[in-house]
């Protein structure tokens, strides 16, 4: 793995964007141009679009227990609480704009160097910048799904329905956490109403992974095929600490596929990578595309 300065002047596991390690990005250049690279990215990606992480320098895991499946379908209380929060939550990620690093991400596409795009996101902001077929392993806060019949949705008609149905609620968010969740007073969660599936009067739940829920399978097998496909696996803003996004670089690392992680801060792939770069995706992806072009 390589070893250099980052852009924090901390030893090791760092490679940036300053003069001292403009190598590492020259080196990774080499790397991506010869294409099929597949990205794998994370939250760390879109923090430059204000959307916080779970884990890096935004993240607040510590702060704030996610919704798991488990509880979500288990109580009208959590599914209240839950979309009670992500009903104001939504309106900060669809205000959210693409950032130099999905741009970035859109344009090595474009050039044809990158040949496969696997998300963690679920705020569609790789689509937004113009990237094509990206695979959105934890589903995408635009969709609603339903547990009865299984209909899907735009959030867009959900959230015409809930403004409907609570005319007057007016909430301030103390703050936004990741994936949408505002953080609000229980009062006014216990103010807000529900709203069922249209067709069947359903469960309605994001088309998302919860926290303690599994991928579907038959989208994990595509991102390994896409992986197995790779001519280089690209990880972008993900600290790995999750099986979900971890187990494809696992299956690169054990077919021999060179791996290269940007990241603001040590991942749980660093020792898999035959380079690491410590640095703001932004700029980092930036110079990288001035040096391909």
């Amino acid at each position: 793995m390589a070893q250099a300065m980052s852009d924090r002047g901390e030893p090791g596991g760092g490679l940036g964007v300053l003069p001292q390690v403009a190598g590492a990005v020259e080196w990774l250049a080499d790397l991506v141009a010869d294409g099929d690279v597949v990205v794998l990215s994370g939250a760390g990606i879109s923090t430059e679009s204000g959307i916080p992480d779970y884990r890096g320098e935004t993240g607040r895991l510590r702060r704030a227990r996610p919704m798991t499946y488990q509880t979500f379908v288990g109580s009208m209380e959590a599914r209240r609480r839950y979309w009670a929060r992500s009903h104001l939550g939504w309106r900060h990620i669809v205000e959210a704009r693409p950032n130099d690093g999905h741009r970035a991400v859109a344009e090595l596409q474009r050039l044809g160097l990158v040949s496969g795009i696997i998300t963690q996101n679920v705020d569609g902001l790789h689509q937004a910048a113009g990237a094509r077929d990206v695979i959105e392993l934890h589903g995408s806060l635009s969709r609603v799904l339903c547990l009865g019949c299984g209909r899907r949705s735009s959030r867009e008609r959900l959230d015409r329905r809930l403004r409907a149905a609570n005319p007057g609620w007016e909430a301030r968010p103390g703050m936004i956490n990741p994936d949408g969740d505002a953080v609000l007073d229980d009062a006014d969660i216990a103010a807000f109403n529900l709203v069922d599936c249209e067709d069947c009067g359903g469960v309605l739940k994001p088309d998302v992974i919860f926290f303690g829920e599994n991928v579907p399978r038959p989208r994990v097998e595509r991102c390994y095929a896409l992986t197995e496909r790779a001519g280089l696996l690209l990880v972008l803003g993900s600290s790995l600490a999750v099986m979900s996004g971890y187990r494809f670089v696992r299956h690169a690392a054990e077919r021999d596929i060179p791996i290269a992680i940007i990241n603001r801060g040590p991942t749980r792939g660093d020792a898999h990578a035959l380079l690491t770069i410590d640095a703001p995706l932004g700029a980092t992806l930036t110079s990288l595309l001035a040096v391909l072009r």
